[in-house]
Parts: structure tokens; C-alpha cells; sequence
């Protein structure tokens, strides 16, 4: 596949939605004029030790959105080890609600909000979307928001990644979710995944042997569950193929954007709840 090459998105409104340095994201209000648009929440990866809101900016996401009519945003979390993996999901969720309290503000619908995450991000909206403690604590029900999507994940079920994953992650994974077996379940989407839960999921992977079980097992745990999920597979191996999915959804020929698109454009509909 030929990557187009990306236009810089227009510049961003950095916002602070909490007291530490880290608690900041980037804003982008939607490019076309009209009634109050929905927002796309993106959230970094970074082995939940680094990364930041920039990571967003490296492709065509930003541009592709805004031209989709969508308002962006793009959050920083706080990063292990200063912080801890339960206190990075706090963030997503309370960077959410900032956001929503501000809709009217900011210019889009906060009937209509969606949080993307990649990587370790991909874990972190999947356990927001999973365990309704870190909305609750945000001031949120389930029903804020309208879906997630988690793009090549791989820790959804973390005691099964540190003892299938191979070493070349085990320190990363250790670092985060330490050796407590009863914390690595709580802090793994797939054995949250009892309702309630955000509801609808698109949960996309590449062919990482890894990534592609713990997706499949996390959309089973959703089904069980009873809540809408799909889960769908692209090409692309390796650390390459994982950042590939990274950077180039929004590329309209690349095989993940347009799914994303329309199912978007399914979970934003006004008549849908």
C-alpha cells in the first residue's frame, strides 16, 4: 500500500484538563461549519511509560476527521512508573468529562463522543469502555459516550499477555500491572467486560499473532456480555504493522479507514442510543 502523504494539520487548542503537566490534551474544533458536530477522542500508546498527545499529528487522522466534519481530540495521561495504569485510565475518563462539561464551548455534540486508543491507548479506552468505575468516578454513565475503538492492542487480558506475550514486552507489562494477579485482572478489558459497558465497540488489529487472540478474546467477552461488538483484521506484521495501523488510519487507501468511518458514522447517528 502507497501511505498518502499527510497534510499538517491545521494548529491545535492545548488545554489543560487537570493539575499535573501531563494532564493536557489538544483540541481541534470541527472544520466545517453547521449543527454541533461528534468528537473523536484519541488516546497515545507508548508501552503506558511514553508517548504523548502529539503521537496523533504523525499521520492522517487529524485531517481526516476534521474533514469528516468531526471535532479531535488528542489527551495526555500521566506515564508509569511516576504513575500508576489505574491512574492513567482515570485520566482518559476525566479528560472525557472535561471535554463534555466544555461541549458547548468547544463547539460539538456531547450526545456524540467516541475514544480511540492505539496501543497501550488501545488498552486504556478498551478498560474505560470495560470497567464503569473510572466514568463513575469522572461523573459519567456508560451512555456517555457513544463507542470505542482500540487499534491493535494487545494486554485486554493481561495475565494471558505477560505468560503468552514472549520477553520481548514481559518488563514493559510487569512495570505496568506488576506481578499481583488479582490487580492484572482488574486492570484486563476482557474480564471486565460483564455489562454495563460503552456501547458499541470496533475493535481492529493487525497480524500480530498476540494482538489478534487477545482482540478475538476480548470481543467474545463482549458478546458474552450481550454488548455490540465487531472485530476486524488488516495486514501487517510485526512492530511495523502495529504502528502502520497507527499511522495510517484516516488514509483513504488504507483498508481500516473507511471501516471506521462508517462505523462512526452508524454510532454518531442521532437516532441511535
Amino acid at each position: 500500500m502507497q501511505r498518502r502523504q499527510a497534510d499538517p494539520p491545521p494548529p491545535a487548542q492545548e488545554m489543560a484538563y487537570g493539575a499535573d503537566p501531563l494532564q493536557k490534551l489538544d483540541f481541534w474544533r470541527a472544520a466545517q461549519p453547521g449543527p454541533p458536530p461528534p468528537l473523536v477522542i484519541f488516546v497515545h500508546g507508548g508501552g503506558w511509560k511514553r508517548g504523548d498527545k502529539d503521537n496523533a499529528t504523525g499521520g492522517t487522522k487529524v485531517t481526516h476527521f476534521l474533514g469528516l466534519g468531526y471535532a479531535f481530540a488528542s489527551i495526555d495521561y500521566r506515564l508509569v512508573p511516576a504513575n500508576t495504569v489505574e491512574q492513567q485510565a482515570q485520566d482518559v475518563a476525566n479528560a472525557t468529562a472535561w471535554l463534555i462539561a466544555r461541549a458547548g464551548e468547544l463547539g460539538f455534540d456531547p450526545r456524540r463522543v467516541a475514544i480511540m486508543g492505539h496501543s497501550a491507548g488501545a488498552h486504556l479506552a478498551a478498560l474505560v469502555g470495560t470497567d464503569m468505575r473510572y466514568l463513575t468516578k469522572a461523573g459519567l454513565g456508560p451512555d456517555a459516550i457513544r463507542g470505542v475503538i482500540p487499534l491493535d492492542g494487545a494486554a485486554y487480558d493481561v495475565p494471558r499477555q505477560i505468560a503468552e506475550g514472549g520477553r520481548f514486552m514481559r518488563d514493559t507489562y510487569l512495570q505496568a500491572f506488576g506481578d499481583d494477579p488479582i490487580r492484572q485482572k482488574a486492570l484486563s478489558p476482557t474480564y471486565q467486560a460483564a455489562k454495563p459497558n460503552a456501547p458499541r465497540f470496533l475493535i481492529l488489529h493487525v497480524q500480530r499473532e498476540d494482538g489478534a487472540a487477545q482482540s478475538e478474546a476480548l470481543a467474545a467477552a463482549l458478546r458474552k456480555a450481550g454488548t455490540p461488538v465487531e472485530v476486524k483484521g488488516f495486514e501487517g506484521t510485526g512492530l511495523r504493522g502495529h504502528m502502520q495501523i497507527n499511522r495510517s488510519l484516516g488514509d483513504p487507501n488504507y483498508a481500516a479507514t473507511p471501516v471506521v468511518d462508517a462505523w462512526l458514522a452508524e454510532a454518531f447517528a442521532l437516532n441511535r442510543r
